[in-house]
């Protein structure tokens, strides 16, 4: 009959079908690859774009990174605060790598001919610049201010300055590093989102070599380790820098920088601002007293009424910040 020749393929189709289903179940036992549920659980919690922002092969590789090689769990630059957070508990972490991260931009150079060397009028781009006298800017440290950093960023979060400097937006920013792969300078760094006190120069050259070519980088005089209470600043290199960890923002550092190196990112008010005490509602309790560093505040015996020493209080506001009874304000001077 002219039926069975199919009847017979379907048959040995069918077989076939049977027998490779065995061997793949069999291979597939004999040869399975144990996953660590670790990694199982990091990958759930990652976004799933497959995004490559991280550097990684897709978030597969990325969750391996993460529980294997210790990778930070900011690395990612799109998950969200609350699968952080629980990334964290799940592989015992320190809570202090939850913290965001935004890029910072170390300069601050001035815009004008007097810091040039020449125009420029090649390949618009920072890294063919500097291949010509190490670019076209007096300083060897100063960005170049041709854009690379914003046009390497995939989340639009950098755009350029009227002083060819980048201004990095912190909202946009997800600290994705690709912008500090990209300065030819090595200019920029990412740093801890509420943090804003920083020295906006990385020029490691001597006091009067710095002077010759810019006018607010940093000289390495040391007055600002010197007022700092809480040894938050160290000197390498003849360039200061911050200890984020140590620093709490007073701003003595801004005020005494002769250069205005060191900046408050966003805050410039700060610099201009005084506790005051209403004597009515305080209560004597001392707490300001052994909180302040630079012994600004009168009244150290309990009970007794206290007052601030103007020309000692720096405007750091952490007196404000420990009172209990919300006696003390800020005020600007």
């Amino acid at each position: 009959m002219v039926i069975m020749p199919f009847i017979y393929a379907v048959l040995v189709l069918g077989g076939l079908g049977f027998i490779f289903g065995g061997v793949l179940a069999f291979a597939s036992t004999q040869f399975k690859v144990e996953v660590d549920p670790l990694i199982e659980q990091v990958q759930l919690l990652l976004p799933g774009a497959n995004c490559g922002g991280c550097g990684y092969p897709g978030c597969a590789g990325l969750a391996c990174a993460i529980v294997e090689k210790n990778l930070s769990l900011n690395t990612c630059p799109v998950m969200t605060p609350e699968n952080r957070a629980k990334m964290a508990t799940i592989l015992g972490r320190d809570s202090s790598e939850m913290v965001a991260k935004v890029a910072l931009v170390r300069c601050s150079g001035l815009p004008g001919e007097e810091y040039e060397k020449f125009n420029y009028q090649g390949i618009p781009g920072c890294q063919a610049a500097i291949l010509i006298s190490g670019g076209p800017k007096l300083c060897p440290h100063r960005c170049v201010g041709l854009g690379s950093c914003a046009k390497a960023c995939p989340f639009n979060a950098i755009e350029m300055g009227d002083n060819d400097l980048p201004i990095i937006s912190k909202e946009k920013c997800v600290a994705c590093g690709k912008c500090v792969e990209t300065c030819p300078k090595a200019l920029i760094t990412l740093t801890r989102q509420d943090r804003e006190v920083h020295v906006k120069c990385n020029s490691p050259e001597k006091g009067a070599e710095v002077r010759k070519v810019c006018k607010v980088g940093c000289i390495g005089c040391g007055l600002c380790k010197k007022v700092c209470a809480y040894d938050a600043i160290i000197i390498e290199n003849s360039l200061a820098r911050i200890d984020t960890e140590k620093c709490v923002q007073c701003g003595a550092c801004v005020s005494k920088c002769p250069q205005k190196t060191i900046h408050f990112a966003g805050k410039p008010e700060k610099k201009s601002q005084k506790a005051k005490i209403d004597q009515e509602a305080c209560i004597g309790c001392t707490i300001c007293f052994k909180v302040c560093k630079f012994e600004a505040v009168e009244g150290g015996t309990p009970k007794q009424k206290h007052s601030i020493i103007s020309a000692k209080c720096v405007g750091c506001g952490l007196c404000a910040t420990k009172c209990p009874k919300k006696c003390i304000k800020m005020e600007e001077v």
